[in-house]
């Protein structure tokens, strides 16, 4: 097999997996079984299982973003656009972490906590060589504000994971979002 097929054979098992019975109760053995590979190749081609989610995630993450700016030359209006582009990518994030991992599970666990910065780091990094790749966009915003702006939301956003404490606080946490910050991070962005 070559090395992009295994590599998907991978995550394709993982994904089941983590879907089916969340990513806690997910094991590499498990992978390895539904994947019809050695343990041994796992850890060939990904060093942990965080880093097969990961590539899960970001796989799907790059895909999702690609798609949403992608929307841009529809969109006559920078702010609206960015705004719902900044909260989409939010909500997308969000969604895949209490798909995949759960918040209870974030919340208790060093190594998931430290996975998400890892997750946060590289959907920050993402973001902005995605912006600063549509000139349409990168021409008209100061490299500096957009770092500011995707930096700023990312932090918001993922301290979600750590005070929410419900559903509820997280619908709440969003909207507030939404409504009363994100509009001026994206007002001081583009003015």
């Amino acid at each position: 097999m070559e090395t992009d097929k295994v590599k998907n054979t991978i995550k394709k098992a993982a994904r089941e997996l983590f879907r089916r019975y969340g990513y806690k109760k997910t094991s590499v053995n498990d992978i390895a079984k539904k994947a019809k590979l050695a343990k041994a190749t796992i850890y060939k081609y990904f060093e942990s299982k965080e880093m097969v989610l990961h590539a899960i995630l970001m796989e799907y993450i790059r895909e999702s973003v690609d798609e949403l700016l992608a929307k841009y030359n529809k969109q006559s209006d920078l702010e609206t656009y960015l705004s719902e582009t900044i909260l989409r990518v939010s909500r997308l994030t969000y969604t895949i972490c209490n798909e995949f991992l759960g918040w209870d599970f974030i919340r208790e666990s060093t190594n998931t906590q430290e996975y998400l910065k890892t997750l946060s780091d590289d959907l920050e990094m993402l973001l902005i060589s995605s912006f600063l790749n549509n000139t349409d966009i990168s021409e008209k915003i100061e490299v500096e504000r957009l770092v500011f702006l995707i930096k700023a939301s990312k932090n918001i956003v993922f301290s979600f994971a750590f005070t929410s404490v419900s559903e509820s606080d997280v619908r709440k946490n969003f909207v507030s979002f939404q409504k009363e910050m994100l509009p001026y991070l994206v007002r001081a962005t583009i003015h």
